[in-house]
């Protein structure tokens, strides 16, 4: 990776040097043409002549005057604009006899008073790039009335809603929606998109959310997440508004809604509840993340105890398709401030549940060095979640320099698991090889506690900064439940061998107290140059308590089970310092440097008093470059490294007998792998053509990675370790490229993207080294076109292709062809009825692997009829999925397996919905 971080760097300082050439400027005044009033914050751009793109803007300061400067040389348009008055446009010419055009004062004419004369009507821009963010003019796009935000999201460009209000933004997911740039109801960005009203909304903001840390310091630390800000209009910030639905539909399928919003000025109250068996409302409820800790900021290559590969797998109360669902959900959020907009809360509550039962059957294709065998297994499932969560946050601005953000959240979840799941597996001659049946029956009971505090000073030099954040992430989760298991295993000509049988009673009890600091000190060294200063502690104490019963003469499950019993005690200290440069000037900002991280780490094993004791160094440089072209376009470089520590199950893992075909064994020899990331992302966005441009390109590579070594025996048992390959790079990279255009002669609003992911991994499979390398490749072509009550129309469609090889067995790959396509419209009909109907449509080819080709079409359909003025009131009948194809279906590969699924999903239904939107939006009052 020198090559590659060498070139970044030489461009980055060459472009650095050729715009310090850049001197071209303009500059002027602008005032009223009959009263010679200064029209402050007129805007005033200059565009290029040929194709009217962007060069540069600024606004009318406070004594009337302009100046934009670093002016490209060329042909080029002056474009001033002010509020009721006619636009001002003229051209000029930048070359090397003349940088510096002073246009003097530019008097503007009032719309009101010109009568004839010639005038180049000004429209709001729909797009608009500021910095780092993407934002949409509402009014520049047509929604019905009473329609919700995500209507208004599905329009505009680069950005995706599926059926189940899942936003993908420029490739990649949105995970946040804030409301005027507060939390709205926390982790679920649906239950905004669901239920905020889009006529309410002025501005759609669309931007990678940055630390609280990095937000404050200018300092990128890598850590984003891709949100979605929506700024209300000024008169929808006062008074009520709601709705209520009820639906009911054949084959017992239901869905009930209801949510009310009271906005006051700063303060917002809203409450919510769902009850439905659809799919469709009440499953957006995620936790924030894979350790239940939303608040801590982990330590690089630290060790974390959790329950992923526990005899007892618990339900994580997610819904992705499978199974039938029946979800029950409620919540409240209270947000406002006060005292001159120095303190402010932002608190929710929400409750719920979801069950889910139905059957997933799955064929596995196993390569080895000598062949292939085959699996097929039947799961019938009913998993159940109760959570409750409470979250808050207060903010306050201690004085003119300092403020202080203090963050809470608890969350007490129960869930049920209990699943039969029948194992079959075949040589490749069809001969019987192993057959399992094993039921799993449990109960969870989960506590999580986290709070966070994050304040940041501004020092008595501009630009002097200091911040400090702790956090601590609080869990305890208890698991009781049975395991049972009958094995039979056949040799080569099908005749039972052998077999075992698993009878037990298993508890477990995780705990978990992680703290963090961080303090990050910023000193300006120059105008544009700063250095950035940061020191963490952070101390993890853990304990995993697992026992396994076998049951006793009388049926009771009191003998302890030793070899499936464990009692482990984990203590980390952490120490992390970092050091990075920060240049910022008008169009760069780059900064380097590292932060290195010094890990003690301590597990003893309660049962026989034995350690496993680890100190190590993880390393992680950082650079990051911005260059913008011009204020709507932009280029983005970020490269890091990072030790990557080999998990816990990976060096000495815990003995579970859950899956007696698949057997762990740990590897305390293990090293720590390097991981080196880089990622490219350009935007681009031209507002007189209507043009805009994203693409992103990521790419990752592992030295020394920890790769799997699978022993597989002749009756289908594998025995799992793992080892580092240090003469092999491992690597991934994904990239996206979208292109949306207005075509203003049709009206229509296109779009084109492409994607391309691949990945090269490595195992040992019975000795023998095995590659695998994967890739998916897509395009996708979309066009929307809207008139005011008459109809909307909007098509995506494009095809896709996936390889997956491995080097064992390369004429047993999974590479195959695939289409995906959605469609749907609208129509507005007199009487205030309305029909419309969307399509899905999905293909995947036969492969060597699997000889049958997938296709289905899912066809809905609505008719609606809306009452009273404010068309508040709405009757609708629709049917769901009217082919009856719905059939639940994936595939995937990993490592040496390939696997698809065939699941119980949601088919054909009829639905009659009552709907009532009320409000009392502004002062006015709309009798709905």
């Amino acid at each position: 990776m020198k090559l590659p971080f060498l070139s970044i760097f030489f461009l980055i300082l060459l472009s650095m040097t050729a715009a310090a050439q850049n001197v071209n400027s303009v500059k002027g005044s602008v005032a009223d043409t009959t009263t010679n009033h200064q029209l402050i914050n007129a805007s005033v751009s200059v565009l290029q002549s040929k194709d009217s793109v962007l060069v540069d803007f600024t606004q009318v300061d406070e004594n009337g005057t302009f100046s934009i400067t670093d002016l490209p040389k060329g042909k080029l348009f002056l474009l001033v604009t002010y509020p009721g008055y006619a636009d001002y446009v003229e051209q000029f010419s930048v070359d090397s006899t003349k940088k510096s055009i002073d246009f003097g004062k530019i008097r503007m004419i009032l719309k009101a008073t010109l009568l004839n004369n010639v005038i180049i009507k000004g429209k709001a821009a729909a797009i608009k790039i500021k910095g780092d963010t993407t934002e949409f003019n509402a009014s520049a796009f047509v929604i019905q009335p009473n329609s919700k935000v995500e209507d208004l999201l599905k329009q505009l460009p680069g950005i995706q809603v599926d059926k189940h209000g899942k936003i993908t933004a420029q490739g990649q997911t949105v995970t946040k929606v804030l409301v005027d740039g507060e939390e709205f109801f926390g982790d679920d960005p649906t239950l905004v998109t669901k239920n905020l009203r889009g006529d309410m909304i002025d501005k759609v903001q669309l931007y990678d959310k940055k630390s609280d840390q990095a937000a404050f310091t200018g300092v990128d630390d890598g850590k984003t997440d891709k949100t979605i800000n929506l700024k209300l209009k000024e008169d929808k910030k006062n008074g009520y508004f709601g709705k209520i639905e009820a639906s009911g539909a054949t084959d017992k399928y239901y869905e009930e809604q209801g949510m009310f919003n009271y906005f006051k000025g700063k303060q917002k109250f809203s409450a919510y509840g769902t009850l439905a068996n659809t799919g469709k409302i009440g499953l957006g409820w995620s936790d924030n993340s894979k350790y239940g800790v939303s608040q801590v900021e982990a330590f690089d290559g630290g060790f974390y105890i959790n329950a992923s590969n526990d005899d007892l797998e618990s339900y994580n109360g997610q819904y992705n398709d499978q199974g039938i669902p029946v979800a029950r959900t409620g919540g409240t959020h209270y947000e406002t401030k006060w005292n001159e907009d120095k303190e402010s809360i932002n608190a929710n509550y929400k409750v719920g549940s979801l069950g889910v039962t139905g059957t997933n059957n799955t064929i596995t294709q196993t390569n080895l060095p000598t062949g292939a065998f085959n699996t097929v297994s039947g799961n019938d499932f009913n998993n159940f979640m109760f959570r409750q969560k409470l979250d808050g946050s207060y903010q306050i601005k201690l004085d003119t320099t300092s403020t202080l953000k203090i963050s809470v959240d608890g969350t007490i979840k129960n869930s049920q698991t209990r699943s039969n799941i029948d194992t079959k597996s075949t040589r490749g001659n069809d001969v019987l090889l192993n057959e399992s049946q094993r039921n799993l029956d449990n109960d969870a009971h989960n506590k999580l506690f986290n709070t966070k505090l994050f304040y940041t000073k501004k020092l008595n030099k501009p630009r002097r900064t200091l911040s400090v954040t702790l956090t601590e992430a609080v869990t305890n989760t208890d698991t009781k439940g049975y395991l049972k298991s009958d094995n039979e295993y056949y040799n080569t000509t099908g005749v039972r061998d052998s077999s075992s049988v698993v009878n037990q009673y298993k508890t477990s009890l995780l705990k978990s107290s992680v703290f963090t600091s961080n303090i990050a000190y910023t000193e300006p060294l120059t105008k544009n140059l700063a250095l950035v200063v940061n020191y963490g502690l952070g101390i993890n104490n853990s304990s995993a308590n697992r026992q396994s019963f076998n049951p006793a003469a009388n049926g009771s499950y009191t003998l302890l089970d030793s070899i499936y019993s464990n009692n482990f005690k984990l203590n980390q200290v952490f120490n992390q310092g970092g050091l990075i440069l920060n240049f910022k000037s008008n169009k760069h900002t780059l900064n380097f440097g590292s932060r290195i991280s010094d890990i003690s780490f301590d597990q003893t094993n309660l049962i026989d008093n034995s350690t496993l004791k680890r100190n190590f160094l993880s390393w992680k440089p950082q650079l990051n470059y911005n260059y913008k072209f011009a204020p709507q376009t932009e280029i983005y470089v970020y490269y890091s490294g990072t030790g990557v520590q080999p998990t816990l199950d990976q060096i000495q893992p815990v003995r579970v007998n859950n899956d007696p075909l698949n057997i762990i064994l740990g590897n305390p020899d293990l090293k720590q792998s390097f991981q080196q990331n880089i990622n490219i992302r350009f935007n681009s966005n031209k507002v007189i053509t209507g043009r805009s441009i994203y693409g992103y390109l990521n790419y990752s590579v592992t030295n020394n990675p920890i790769v799997s070594n699978t022993v597989t025996d002749s009756a289908g048992k594998s025995v799992i370790s793992y080892t580092n390959l240090p003469q092999k790079k491992s690597s991934s990279v994904s990239s996206y490229f979208t292109i949306n255009q207005k075509i203003k002669a049709l009206d229509i609003g296109t779009g084109l993207s492409l994607n391309a992911n691949g990945n090269t991994s490595y195992s040992y499979i019975n000795g023998a080294l095995n590659k695998v390398t994967g890739a998916t490749y897509g395009g996708n072509f979309s066009f929307y076109k809207s008139k005011d009550n008459k109809y909307d129309i909007y098509g995506s469609f494009g095809p896709t292709y996936t390889t997956n090889e491995s080097s064992i067995q390369q004429q047993l790959n999974d590479n195959g062809w695939g289409w995906r396509g959605n469609a749907s419209f609208t129509i507005y009909l007199p009487g205030k009825f309305e029909i419309g109907s969307d399509l899905r449509y999905e293909y995947r080819a036969k492969t060597e692997s699997f000889d049958t080709n997938f296709s289905r079409v899912i066809l809905n359909a609505v008719v609606s009829k809306k009452f009273l003025k404010s068309q508040g009131l709405k009757l609708s009948f629709s049917g769901n999925d009217l082919l009856n194809q719905n059939k639940g279906f994936s595939r995937s590969a990993s490592g040496n397996m390939i696997t698809q699924n065939d699941y119980t999903t949601i088919r054909r239904y009829f639905m009659g919905s009552i709907s009532w939107d009320f409000s009392k939006m502004g002062g006015s009052t709309s009798k709905k």
